[in-house]
């Protein structure tokens, strides 16, 4: 059997001794280079750090992206139509809210608007049962015996024909609140209105629209010429203000008491 060869003469100490003393030169390379670091070495540093933070930033945002990420298409409708349906209710509730906004200010509006016209119907009724004093344009009409006596019948027809043409309130010498209930009788020297004796001359003072009022009394055979046919004068004088003070007691009777 042949003897094994025996090793080549580079295998020997003068072929290992390089091989040892690389690492070690490496090795302190590389602690040099850890103590005195270049500036290479420093931008290298630099831009590793700022790749790391951005990579941990990449992490991050992909996680919160992904939220959704792993749902199937199914899922992923079924949300969206959740919610387009939650949408929707709240559309619908904001709706019903506002409906119910223009509802109350609509009554707040009918009810105030229906106190007004209460109020306004209120007075207009307590003035037309004298219950309260009036100021307002009218007439003035003075009727004065001249001749005769102004005959009932006249001061009636008078009366009537004011209330036609729409008097808002009557006052008989001052005194008396005429309205509908007010009656009118003869008495010895002169007139019972409403129970209460007044005397010529007669001063009537209405408030109304004052054209119509004059209209009403100086027309053809109306109470004007019913006057003077009586043996009266009928003065009619227009007044741009007239304060009416006398009111109805409504515990008195409006009418004169039997004998």
């Amino acid at each position: 059997m042949p003897d094994a060869p025996e090793p080549p003469e580079t295998a020997g100490t003068g072929a290992t001794e390089p091989a040892v003393e690389e690492p070690l030169t490496g090795r302190r390379r590389l602690v040099a280079a850890l103590r005195r670091p270049g500036r290479r070495q420093l931008v290298v540093a630099v831009l590793l750090a700022l790749v790391g933070f951005a990579a941990v930033t990449q992490v991050r945002d992909t996680n919160v992206d992904d939220t959704y990420a792993g749902l199937r298409e199914q899922d992923l409708i079924d949300i969206l139509n959740g919610l387009a349906g939650t949408s929707q209710r709240a559309e619908a509730e904001l709706q019903r809210l506002e409906r119910t906004r223009d509802d109350l200010l609509s009554d707040t509006n009918r009810r105030e608007a229906a106190l007004e016209q209460a109020q306004s119907e209120a007075n207009t009724l307590s003035i037309l049962a004298g219950l309260v004093p009036v100021t307002g344009p009218g007439i003035r009409i003075t009727i004065t015996e001249k001749t005769g006596e102004v005959k009932l019948d006249t001061i009636i027809d008078t009366i009537q024909e004011l209330r036609t043409s729409d008097a808002e309130a009557i006052q008989f010498n001052g005194q008396v609140r005429v309205v509908a209930q007010t009656a009118f009788e003869d008495a010895e020297g002169g007139l019972l209105v409403g129970g209460t004796f007044v005397e010529p001359p007669y001063v009537i003072d209405v408030i109304g629209e004052p054209t119509t009022l004059e209209g009403a009394l100086t027309f053809g055979l109306g109470p004007k010429y019913e006057a003077e046919e009586d043996g009266a004068e009928m003065k009619v004088d227009v007044l741009r203000s007239l304060d009416i003070v006398s009111v109805v007691d409504p515990t008195q009777p409006q009418y004169a008491e039997p004998q």
